[in-house]
């Protein structure tokens, strides 16, 4: 069953399109491809609108708003229509009857909380990679709104029929695991009995590798004491980045965020990855020997013309064309992200989205032409990109933790707020641009509050379910026999806003915007808080009334509606719907 009733009117246009070509009123073989079906700009105009007229007005030879005349009037006849109208530049609204909206909130009835689900994606495969922090201390709570964004994404995208491999890359090789192995070396060291004064210059300093250390110290006792660095360093960087990915995924299960497949970044090292990918781009004939010009607009003192192995990058959108190796001769680190992507590529997903912190911004263009040049232009990378989360209580910056060193760990905030509200605000804005987390506001009980204010409306309608049950104890067990009670223009205001709800999902799936849901789920809120508020003020309004059970029962459906669209989307958020809540 098609949920998203505009998917269903484009139809019925199209269709309207073909009777008039029949009837020799618009020319043959016309593109209907680029005509859409959707809310007008204005709600006053009416409940949808098409830009038909606009799009065919030139192949026609019509004015548009002739055009639109022409095609609203086939338009009168659709089922459900009850006014067309032509506005503007030849922008054609439809109003539709409330019998429309009845048969809309029947629907969400029969679907509950799965009301919204969608196969437009025809279950295509998508490699959603995210978080993927480098495996050196606990999760920052900066970083997890990169976690939280991600995650949702995936839950929104599998809502529309994608099927989506959720990974995490571990930056387990070259200078911060090596950084890492040092910091824990020290730790053990410590854990010894050596006294350590001051963390030298370079070092992790935060308290968590004293754990660490200890772990090491119980299970080698002094076994890499004595020894020279060359002998403990890889052990230790494997020992020491074990236990931080231990600690990731518990920080990862606080906020509700499980991965299906972690890769490492050493794993493919060894496994020859880079040698294959970088074999395969040769064979494109996409690397040279070349010099590049110096940076522009930084001076490094020390920088030098020098021959380098280069990937031709210009070639598929980049700035510049970008090295392959460093000059000792390793591999560059964006050698190393040409192979991971082709090995996703290579294990079959041509479709990958990469969710990213703001400091990786500059980094999209040579990965994302990496992966057009390495599949031949049948990979797609799309990198998301989260800015930066400003931290606060009542306006006042939040002080960094000491046991972490640098930052505010993740758990600190969850254990602060709770779950299912980090989840909330860190999606709560577009992810491209700065978010304010303030501990205060996070925590009231207000509709500046968006998380609790929905989460509120939920609950109220289970209250309101639940006082229906003493005044009418089998009224779930009765049938609705009719939604035409539902005539009040507030009450067809919340129908349409419920019934818009599979258009907004698709669409936010396919933008990559899951925030534009929390902005839809608190105006539903509003509109049923708005109606609780009516009804203390007349008796007439309110959900229960005492001596109308079939009033009762067809606003309690109404109601039984709201709960499923927002519980529906509090579930893609990963975030708990309660049932009752202290007012």
């Amino acid at each position: 069953m098609e949920m998203n009733f505009f998917h269903k009117f484009r139809d019925d246009i199209i269709t309207a399109l073909n009777v008039l070509t029949q009837k020799g009123m618009l020319p043959e073989g016309m593109n209907f491809e680029k005509i859409t079906a959707e809310p007008p700009r204005d709600p006053s105009h009416g409940d949808l609108a098409t830009n038909a007229a606009m799009i065919l007005a030139k192949s026609a030879h019509l004015n548009p708003r002739e055009l639109g005349e022409v095609i609203a009037n086939e338009l009168k006849s659709l089922p459900s229509v009850i006014d067309v109208s032509v506005a503007g530049p030849g922008f054609i609204n439809l109003r539709l009857s409330p019998s429309f909206w009845y048969q809309q909130l029947s629907i969400i009835l029969e679907k509950k909380e799965a009301y919204a689900s969608s196969t437009i994606s025809l279950g295509k495969k998508i490699n959603l990679e995210y978080v993927s922090a480098n495996p050196t201390g606990p999760i920052h709570a900066g970083h997890g709104r990169v976690a939280v964004v991600a995650d949702v994404l995936a839950n929104l995208l599998e809502r529309v029929g994608y099927h989506v491999l959720r990974e995490f890359y571990i930056n387990d090789a070259g200078g911060q695991a090596e950084k890492l192995a040092k910091s824990a070396h020290l730790r053990y060291r410590e854990a010894l009995g050596e006294k350590i004064s001051q963390i030298p210059e370079g070092y992790y300093p935060g308290d968590y590798l004293k754990e660490v250390g200890q772990a090491l110290a119980k299970r080698d006792g002094n076994k890499w004491l004595f020894v020279p660095e060359e002998e403990w360093l890889e052990p230790l960087r494997e020992f020491a980045v074990n236990a931080m990915m231990v600690k990731i995924q518990e920080d990862l299960a606080l906020m509700g965020i499980y991965h299906e497949t972690f890769t490492s970044e050493t794993e493919l090292h060894r496994a020859g990855a880079i040698e294959i990918a970088i074999q395969t781009l040769k064979e494109n004939g996409l690397i040279y020997e070349g010099v590049l010009n110096p940076p522009k607009g930084k001076v490094i003192e020390d920088w030098e013309p020098r021959p380098q192995l280069l990937f031709r990058s210009t070639d598929f959108g980049d700035d510049v064309d970008r090295p392959l190796k460093k000059s000792n001769g390793s591999w560059t680190y964006f050698a190393g992200d040409i192979a991971y992507h082709y090995d996703k590529f290579r294990r079959g997903y041509t479709h990958m989205i990469d969710v990213w912190g703001a400091d990786h911004g500059g980094y999209v263009k040579r990965v994302t032409s990496a992966v057009k040049a390495i599949t031949q232009e049948q990979g797609h990378l799309d990198v998301m990109i989260c800015q930066i989360v400003n931290f606060t209580e009542g306006g006042q910056p939040i002080k960094m933790s000491k046991r972490a060193g640098t930052f505010i760990e993740v758990r600190d905030v969850i254990n602060k707020v709770g779950k299912d509200a980090f989840r909330f605000m860190m999606v709560s804005r577009k992810s491209d641009a700065h978010l304010d987390f303030d501990f205060q506001k996070v925590l009231e009980q207000t509709r500046d509050n968006p998380v609790f204010y929905i989460q509120y409306a939920y609950a109220r309608c289970y209250s309101v379910m639940r006082m229906a049950t003493v005044v009418f104890p089998e009224w779930e067990k009765t049938e609705v026999s009719s939604f035409t009670h539902l005539e009040n223009i507030d009450e067809l205001q919340l129908l349409k806003l419920l019934a818009g709800w599979p258009r907004q999902v698709e669409t936010a799936a396919l933008s990559r915007e899951p925030h534009r849901l929390c902005y839809y789920l608190y105006d539903i809120a509003q509109k049923f808080h708005m109606l609780w508020n009516k009804g203390k003020e007349n008796t007439l309004l309110r959900f229960i009334v005492p001596h109308n059970q079939e009033l009762t029962r067809t606003r309690l459906a109404m109601i039984q509606g709201v709960a499923y669209v927002i519980a529906s989307g509090l579930h893609i958020f990963g975030v708990t719907p309660v049932e009752e809540m202290r007012e």
